[in-house]
């Protein structure tokens, strides 16, 4: 699948099991992923976020600009007033509660950024390296420690570190599996 291709939506998000933690999301909420639509990372949660049915958005740079052309519109991303990255890097930060970072050995200029932004904001932010993860456990429980509501994941675009996306898709379609799960209040099945 190419990193800039929308994942459908899945039907039925499978349930939590023994070897897939729980990301408790706050009580009566489901979690949120915000993103900047750039290819690699930034579509790997968008289309997780889309495969499991989870809310999602986020901030764009204007006129969608993303290096493969322009950020689908399926993803629902917002425009910036300005064209560059940084904007959208801050108001992302901003309007979570906290940022994953993924990577493959080591930060690129775009993921410190994001990292130095977030320090600012004072919001938590964690970097994955997806060569070396950590358990899914690890960063579950960082998720459920910090009762994050709304996910900034941000890291490496596809022309930076080649297959970024696939490597960050699988992990987060792991980690966010059990949080498809959790239903709003007056949504039970």
């Amino acid at each position: 699948m190419s990193a800039s291709s929308p994942v459908p939506p899945q039907k039925a998000p499978r349930a939590p099991s023994p070897d897939r933690p729980a990301v408790p999301p706050p009580e009566g909420a489901r979690l949120r992923i915000v993103s900047g639509g750039q290819t690699g990372v930034d579509r790997a949660a968008l289309d997780a976020a889309r495969a499991l049915g989870l809310p999602h958005g986020g901030w764009c740079p204007r006129g969608r600009r993303a290096e493969d052309g322009a950020v689908p519109e399926a993803y629902g991303l917002r425009e910036t007033a300005s064209a560059g990255y940084r904007e959208r890097t801050k108001r992302n930060v901003v309007e979570a509660d906290a940022t994953l970072i993924l990577c493959l050995d080591g930060l690129t200029p775009g993921s410190e950024l994001t990292r130095r932004v977030a320090r600012a904001a004072d919001k938590p932010c964690l970097v994955v390296d997806l060569r070396r993860p950590p358990l899914d456990e690890a960063v579950a429980h960082w998720l459920a420690e910090r009762r994050v509501a709304a996910l900034n994941v941000a890291g490496s675009s596809e022309s930076k570190r080649p297959g970024i996306h696939a490597l960050a898709l699988a992990f987060l379609l792991r980690l966010l599996a059990p949080c498809a799960c959790a239903r709003p209040p007056g949504h039970g099945e």
